[in-house]
Order: structure tokens, then C-alpha cells, then sequence
């Protein structure tokens, strides 16, 4: 028998010595890398675990305290760093802006008390329990105190970034961020022996011209930059660039990167809507590679060895795995009751408040690497390894929480929609008809539908192009094919349903309106007619043919800037207006664009008009910021121009010759536009007139359903009245 030269080593360290590993191959790493991204979901998913949590079990078994498959080589390192930033920016970007102004006091109180129990429980368990020195117990504190955001991708899946729990959550999550560096700075001052007054004026000047830099200077130079940059790799690597240089100079300033990533999405949040192909495009390449690489990385630190091989690692393990988790848990009880908010709400703020991550890997880094007065590290290696061990058990318990919390909270989100549901009257019968026939307009166009079309139905876009029949030829089939190429291919890039079609006709109203009842449609939405100098038509003579020949909703845009930098919609609202049967419809779409953009819509209308406009936003679309002011008659509309600048949106909802709402004064609108808004953004929106196609809306105030009710008994009786004259 032939004496194996690994015989002396452990089966396992023999296995890998045999077959050269760990890897080190830089193409078989990232193979194995996308092949754990890959089936871990689908493993795990049968096991009834959080892919996030797969994730990170994986990194422990292919680590080199594991199998030693991979070492955690600069590839982990900066992809992982990178991985973090993407979790926090989308956290950022995904937040609604009227939500976090209105729950910013709660996530403000939150952060408090999950920043100021696990600190207490921290410095008890470091100084009583573990007998550690007040300092390295005040930095174990720090850890504690602070957390991560690592299963905020388990919130986007399930849609539920505008829920109040997830945007306390995140609030709470910098405010603990920010006061645990705070203390890290303050802690490693006093080791070094140079926290004097001028340590801190220093450190908060630098703060303060980050912050002014960050939310003052840099919204300039993204308005100007997107405003003459559409080139969609162009904007995802302006934006990536931003996220880094705001994360890079947030850890000059003496914070950590993750600090800057969070503050960098708050800023592009209004250039970003999330429904672009932008926001796809970020969230695609952070869920697909970068937070994966990260989740991997972290499980690849543990190091499980010293559990089975010294009983003092497994005390230490076990004190901070139960000090950690019972203080966040006590804080998100505490909060929950505070705020008088569900159980679920409850079990969701402590599953995003639980994850110890990045901020603690830093903070335990920073106690290895201080020397005490005597020599002596702050933090020894066995207080490293049961961080990383805490990190592991923290990242779990978090991703199981918030994914079972999500779960209830969509059961009851869906439930509540469908209670407020009118059965009598259907809601899904959106189907937007977009004529593509110039490319110079397909991009607003496109943009303008994503934002208005309802995500929850997800009903597909379609988009004809119409050849005329008697001049058919190569070019025109060729730029036919074009348009409808660029159509398809802003809207596969934004992830919604399209279909294109291409039609040969000698008219093209009737076209168009053969279109539009072949395929069942809704609304049609149209660039606005570019005049020419021999032009005397202000719509042109397609859109003036479709609003003869259609009764549906017709909404003509004609966007001067791009849709992501407006600032504001300003909509002028007619007299008479909550008569027509599209009445809601239209509302409807708009404040899809105000929450989609974040940005203020401003409803100018009469007194009774107003009203009906508000009780509808309260109860639908409560997170999109509005304002009402009042326009007593059309003779006042020219005076918006001065509330109309180079960057704001004007929407005139106008109606048909014969309906109820229109008036001898929007004869004059065409010249009213050529001359007060000539080269400011316009939509022009004609209301829908087919009562069986109205939005349901059922209002909470008694008073204002019987106004309702009354004035749907008008609308019919005056739409007979006419149908009868006519």
C-alpha cells in the first residue's frame, strides 16, 4: 500500500490541496460566482428560505472556512462595497418623497430608540458580560447600535417601498447610522488622544459643506446633464458615477460610504422616476450581480470552526447574537406600540432594523486596528469573529422577518384595494393607443405613457405606425420599422408589455380610430401637430379628426425638456368640468405622473371643482403631493404664465365642441398658447364621454356622495337632454 503524502492532513484540507483549490482562475470564479447567483434561489426557495439568506450561506460553504472553493479575493472586495451602495441607493430612490415628509418625525423617534437600546445593551453586555474595557464596550455598542439595509431588496420584489413601516425604517436606519459614527469618531478620538474642540469644528465643517454640496449643487448638474444627455448607457453610468463620488466623499468627510449612497438616491430621486428605463436598468444590474457579490462576500468571512473548538467563542457568540436581536426587537415593540401601528408593520420595521452588515464589519475593523496605550489591540480576533458570526445570524433572522412581514402586509394592501372597489363598475379596462409616426417625439410620448399607465394591471402598450397607401415605398416601411423599433424598445427597457403595428391606409384618422376599436382601446395618446408657416390648423388634422370622430380620452403632449426634469405640473381645470364622465380618468393619470415623478401637480379650478379633485387624491393617490387653487373662469387661464417656467409642465383639459364643460373661450386657446406658452411642456387632455368607461369612485365624506350622486343624476339627465336635441 502506497503511503498517500496527504494522509497526515484533515479529509478535507487533503480534497482541496488534491484539486488545487481554492480557485484562483478569475473566469471560473465569477462562473462559480453566477452559478451560486443563479440556483441558490431556487434551492432555497424549495426549503422555504429567503433567497438573501441563501445567499449568504452560500458564502459560508464555498469560503475558506468552508469547502475553500473561492478565496475572498479584491473581486469580493469591490464588488461587494459596490453591492452595498446599490442596496442603499435604490433604498433612496425607491422612497416616496411625500411619504418619508409625512412619517419623518416617526422615523426620526425610531432612529432614536433603535439607535439608543441595542447601545445600552451593547456597552452592558461588552463591559459586564464579556469583560471588555469601557472602550472596546462603548465601540461594541457602536455595532450594535447601527444596521444595515440588507433585506430592503425583499421590500422592492414585494412593492412595498412606499409602505410608512419600510419609510420609518429607512429614516430610522440613518439617523442610527449617522449617531453610531458619530460615537466611532468620538471613541477612536479619545484612543488617539485628539478629540479637542478643533476635532470636532473641523469634522463639522466638513459635514456641513458635504451636505450643501450633496442637495444644493449637485440637483444643477444633474438637471443639465439629463436635460441634453438621453443616451441611456450614458445616464446609467452618470448615475453610478454619482452614487460612487457621493460615497467616496461621504468616507473623507469620516462617514461611512453606505452614508453617501443612501444621501445620493434622496438626490436623484426626482431624475429618476421609477417607472423609467433608467430605474429598471439600476435595479436590473444591483439585483442581478452587485448585491448578490455582496451577500456572497459576507458569508464568506465566517468562520464557524471556533464555535466547535472553544467554549469562549460560543459565549461571546451567544451573548451578542441575543443582546443584538432583543434590543432591536424591543425598540421596533416599543415604536410599533408608539405609533399605533399592526403587528406586521411591527415585524417589518424590526426585519429591516435587525441586519448588522457593512457598518459593523467597519466598525469591529476599526477596534481590531487601534492600539491601546499599552500595545494592545481595542478589539481582539475573538471579538472579530463573533461580529462576523452576528453579522451571519442577524443577516438571517432579517431576511426571514421582513419576508414573512412583506408577505402579510401584501395580503392586506390587496385585501384593502379590494374593498374600496366599486363591484358594479370595472376598473380594468386601460389600454393606452399611441401613434408613433416621427421618431423626434416617440421618447416623451413613451415616457409620458409609462407614467400613466396602472402597473398593478400591467395591460400592455400599443403602438401603431401608419404608412400612407399610396406612397408606399423602401423609406417609408423602413422609417415605419424604426419608430416602431424605438417604441418597443423604451418600453422592453422599462419592463412593460408592448405590441407594435404597422398599418397601410389613405386616411389617417380613420386608420387610427379602426385601430382603436380593433384592439379595445381606452385612450389615445398623440404628439402635439407641429405648425408650419403656410399652417393655419392649431391641433392639426389628425388630432382634430380624432377628437371629431372619438369620444374616448385623447391626451396630445408636447414635452419641451425631458419628463425626469420637471419640476412641477401646473393643470388648468374648465368650469363645469366635474360633469364630464371622464372626469376621474384624467385625474387619474395625472397624479400617476406626480407620484411617479415626485414632483408637486397644482389644480387650478373653481371651488366645487376642487373639492371633487381633492376628496379623489385623498382617497386614491393620498402620496401624490397637490396643491388647489382657484381659477374663476377661462378668462383668468393667461395669467399662469407666470406660474409657468422653462421647467414646469402645463396641462389644459379641455372638451369637445357640445359637452358640458366647454366654452365659447376655448376658441381662443390656440392663440392663448401661441402666446403666453409657446415654448413651455403642454398637454392638451379631451375627457372621456362614454359613461360605461368612467373610473368608479365612491367618496368617504356622506356630504360629498350625495354632491357625488347628485351630480351624476345631472351629468345623465343634461347627456340625454343632448342626445335628444342632437
Amino acid at each position: 500500500m502506497v503511503n498517500c503524502p496527504l494522509s497526515h492532513q484533515y479529509p478535507l484540507d487533503a480534497i482541496t490541496t488534491y484539486l488545487h483549490l481554492p480557485i484562483t482562475n478569475p473566469t471560473w470564479i465569477f462562473f462559480l460566482v453566477l452559478c451560486i447567483i443563479l440556483f441558490a434561489p431556487m434551492v432555497f426557495s424549495k426549503l422555504h428560505i429567503p433567497h438573501l439568506t441563501g445567499m449568504i450561506l452560500a458564502g459560508v460553504l464555498i469560503g475558506q472556512h468552508g469547502f475553500n472553493l473561492l478565496e475572498r479575493d479584491a473581486s469580493f472586495e469591490l464588488f461587494g462595497k459596490v453591492g452595498i451602495y446599490f442596496i442603499m441607493t435604490l433604498a433612496g430612490l425607491e422612497m416616496d418623497l411625500q411619504n418619508l415628509k409625512q412619517n419623518k418625525s416617526k422615523g426620526f423617534t425610531f432612529g432614536i430608540i433603535t439607535t439608543a437600546i441595542p447601545f445600552l445593551f451593547g456597552y452592558l453586555a461588552g463591559y459586564y458580560f464579556l469583560d471588555y474595557s469601557i472602550e472596546a464596550s462603548l465601540l461594541l455598542a457602536c455595532i450594535f447600535a447601527s444596521h444595515t439595509l440588507v433585506a430592503y431588496p425583499i421590500v422592492g420584489r414585494y412593492g412595498l417601498s412606499k409602505s410608512p413601516a419600510v419609510t420609518i425604517s429607512v429614516v430610522a436606519t440613518m439617523i442610527a447610522l449617522l449617531y453610531s459614527l458619530l460615537f466611532l469618531a468620538g471613541i477612536s478620538g479619545t484612543v488617539k488622544g485628539n478629540t479637542d474642540a478643533w476635532f470636532w469644528i473641523f469634522f463639522a465643517v466638513k459635514f456641513s459643506v458635504y451636505i450643501l454640496g450633496l442637495f444644493f449643487v449637485m440637483p444643477k448638474l444633474l438637471r443639465v446633464f439629463f436635460r441634453h444627455y438621453s443616451e441611456p448607457i450614458l445616464q446609467f453610468t452618470f448615475t453610478l458615477a454619482v452614487v460612487l463620488f457621493s460615497a467616496a466623499t461621504a468616507e473623507l468627510c469620516g462617514f461611512e460610504g453606505i452614508l453617501g449612497a443612501f444621501l445620493a438616491g434622496l438626490v436623484l430621486n426626482r431624475f429618476v422616476p421609477k417607472t423609467s428605463p433608467l430605474m429598471n436598468r439600476i435595479e436590473f444590474v444591483g439585483n442581478a450581480l452587485f448585491i448578490p457579490y455582496f451577500l456572497i462576500g459576507v458569508g464568506m468571512l465566517v468562520n464557524v470552526a471556533p464555535l466547535f473548538q472553544e467554549k469562549e467563542a460560543v459565549i461571546v457568540v451567544v451573548i451578542m447574537v441575543i443582546a443584538s436581536t432583543l434590543s432591536k426587537y424591543i425598540a421596533a415593540l416599543v415604536s410599533r406600540i408608539m405609533f399605533h401601528m399592526t403587528h406586521s408593520e411591527g415585524v417589518m420595521m424590526f426585519g429591516l432594523t435587525e441586519a448588522h452588515a457593512a457598518g459593523a464589519l467597519a466598525m469591529v475593523m476599526v477596534g481590531v486596528n487601534l492600539k491601546t496605550e499599552s500595545g494592545e489591540p481595542l478589539m481582539n480576533n475573538a471579538v472579530l469573529d463573533g461580529v462576523v458570526m452576528t453579522i451571519l445570524i442577524s443577516c438571517i433572522i432579517s431576511s426571514i422577518a421582513t419576508d414573512q412581514a412583506a408577505k402579510k402586509l401584501k395580503m392586506q394592501q390587496e385585501g384593502t384595494a379590494k374593498s374600496h372597489r366599486r363591484d358594479s363598475t370595472p376598473l380594468d379596462d386601460e389600454k393606452m393607443l399611441i401613434p408613433v409616426n416621427s421618431t423626434s417625439n416617440i421618447e416623451p410620448l413613451m415616457s409620458t405613457a409609462v407614467m400613466m399607465r396602472n402597473r398593478k394591471l400591467n395591460r400592455g402598450l400599443i403602438c401603431i405606425n401608419i404608412v400612407n397607401d399610396a406612397n408606399v415605398n423602401s423609406q417609408t416601411q423602413a422609417h415605419s420599422k424604426e419608430c416602431l423599433d424605438m417604441a418597443a424598445k423604451y418600453a422592453n427597457a422599462a419592463d412593460v408589455p408592448v405590441q407594435t403595428q404597422s398599418r397601410l391606409a389613405v386616411n389617417f384618422v380613420t386608420a387610427t380610430v379602426h385601430a382603436f376599436h380593433e384592439n379595445s382601446a381606452s385612450e389615445v395618446l398623440i404628439g402635439m401637430h407641429r405648425r408650419r408657416h403656410n399652417d393655419q390648423s392649431f391641433l392639426g388634422l389628425f388630432a382634430g379628426g380624432l377628437i371629431k370622430r372619438l369620444s374616448r380620452q385623447i391626451i396630445i403632449v408636447n414635452m419641451q425638456v425631458p419628463t425626469n426634469t420637471i419640476r412641477k405640473i401646473v393643470v388648468a381645470v374648465p368650469e363645469k368640468a366635474e360633469f364630464e364622465k371622464g372626469f376621474y380618468r384624467w385625474i387619474n393619470r395625472i397624479a400617476r405622473m406626480a407620484e411617479d415623478l415626485g414632483r408637486p401637480v397644482i389644480f387650478y379650478a373653481t371651488e366645487e371643482t376642487n373639492l371633487l379633485i381633492l376628496n379623489y387624491m385623498r382617497e386614491r393617490h393620498k402620496t401624490a403631493p397637490a396643491d388647489y387653487e382657484i381659477l374663476e373662469s377661462w378668462s383668468d387661464f393667461p395669467a399662469l404664465r407666470h406660474e409657468i417656467s422653462s421647467d414646469t409642465l402645463l396641462v389644459v383639459v379641455t372638451s369637445r365642441k357640445g359637452s358640458i364643460s366647454y366654452q365659447n373661450a376655448f376658441a381662443h386657446l390656440p392663440e392663448q398658447i401661441a402666446e403666453n406658452f409657446a415654448d413651455k411642456s403642454l398637454m392638451l387632455i379631451y375627457p372621456d364621454q362614454q359613461e360605461e368607461n368612467n373610473e368608479a369612485y365612491a367618496f368617504v365624506d356622506p356630504h360629498q356622495y350625495d354632491r357625488s350622486s347628485a351630480t351624476n343624476r345631472i351629468s345623465k339627465w343634461l347627456s340625454k337632454w343632448i342626445g335628444e336635441m342632437g
